[in-house]
């Protein structure tokens, strides 16, 4: 194989290896921001329960009130 032939191949190798590590960066940055996602997403429906449970607990009293009326 001649020498430039070998540079081009080598060339060609040291970029896909570059482009590996950019992306292997960039998918573990992907995985991070979904694992954030899910956690807030997973807070965000324990939020939303307890608040239904405190609106179906007013609306419980306010019919009762209104019912003893």
């Amino acid at each position: 194989m001649s020498d430039d032939k070998f540079q081009a191949l080598n060339d060609k190798v040291e970029s896909l290896i570059s482009l590996c590590v950019e992306m292997k960066q960039e998918n573990q940055l992907l995985r991070a921001n979904e694992e954030t996602w899910h956690s807030e997403r997973r807070e965000l429906m324990e939020k939303n329960k307890v608040t239904k449970s405190r609106l179906e607990a007013i609306l419980a009293r306010l019919k009762a009130l209104e019912e003893a009326r």
